[in-house]
């Protein structure tokens, strides 16, 4: 299938690695112009080297913060600015500390609301005036199933995800007449950087292994394995993709199986 994603510009969040990067693959090698983004300005510069390599295609990169403020809207005009125009986003973080509800003091609460919640509201917002002038414009945030599910130990991660959730559905009604899509991508267990951090902080939390908190995770999922980071990569560029083009304010699982309810 033909994605239509030639040509289209492209700046996503939080993609020297992981999933946003896989996605910024994608995206590249489907033909997109496209603008990667980290904090670590020499591992980025890699990043963006290597996706050249591998792709052909034209790809930028910007050092910053999204977590902040004018980070966040300097980001999205340096990005429309060398790509000529912006058309599609993808808003993307790390994810916040482990531990039970317990364990968070409230400064650990506020800086996870401004980094798994605060950094999307940002983004889109400086987005908006270029995103209005596309044909095809369309916003994917990145989430997690725990939105549906939520996974034990990772408090932050299942509360303040939901709140993007909320915020991703209700601008697809609101800004579904300007045109503007509105997605989120709600990937289950992949092998990221991310996991294998989980994966540790649980071990140590039950004086166990990696390996073991693996082979319990698997056991819950039906297919019995975790995805590959372009495994989400493609159903985000599926999403963002002019032929998903009557697809908005979809919460797309991607986990394996992992959401055991029916809706």
């Amino acid at each position: 299938m033909d994605l239509l994603l030639k040509g289209k510009k492209a700046f996503l969040a939080g993609s020297s690695r992981g999933l946003g990067f896989a996605a910024a693959r994608i995206l590249a090698e489907e033909g997109c112009r496209v603008v990667i983004n980290g904090r670590d300005e020499q591992h980025l510069k890699d990043s963006a080297m290597l996706l050249k390599s591998e792709t052909g295609a034209e790809v930028g990169y910007l050092a910053g913060d999204v977590t902040n403020a004018d980070g966040a809207q300097d980001l999205i005009k340096k990005a429309a600015e060398i790509m000529g125009g912006l058309d599609l986003l993808v808003t993307n973080t790390g994810g916040p500390p482990s531990g039970k509800f317990e364990a968070h003091s409230e400064e650990v609460w506020q800086n996870a609301t401004n980094l798994v919640f605060l950094s999307h509201v940002r983004l889109i917002r400086a987005a908006l005036p270029y995103l209005r002038e596309s044909s095809s414009a369309s916003v994917l945030t990145i989430t997690s199933y725990s939105v549906k599910q939520p996974i034990p130990n990772l408090i932050l991660s299942n509360s303040i995800r939901a709140a993007t959730v909320g915020l991703t559905k209700s601008l697809a009604l609101e800004l579904g007449p300007d045109g503007i899509r509105f997605n989120s991508i709600l990937p289950g267990w992949t092998k990221t950087e991310r996991v294998q951090e989980i994966l540790e902080f649980r071990a140590e939390q039950n004086g166990s292994t990696m390996e073991k908190e693996m082979d319990i995770i698997m056991a819950e999922c039906p297919l019995g394995r975790m995805a590959s980071p372009d495994e989400i990569g493609r159903a985000a560029a599926f999403l963002l993709s002019p032929a998903a083009a009557y697809i908005t304010g979809v919460m797309l699982q991607v986990d394996g199986g992992m959401v055991k309810g029916v809706l």
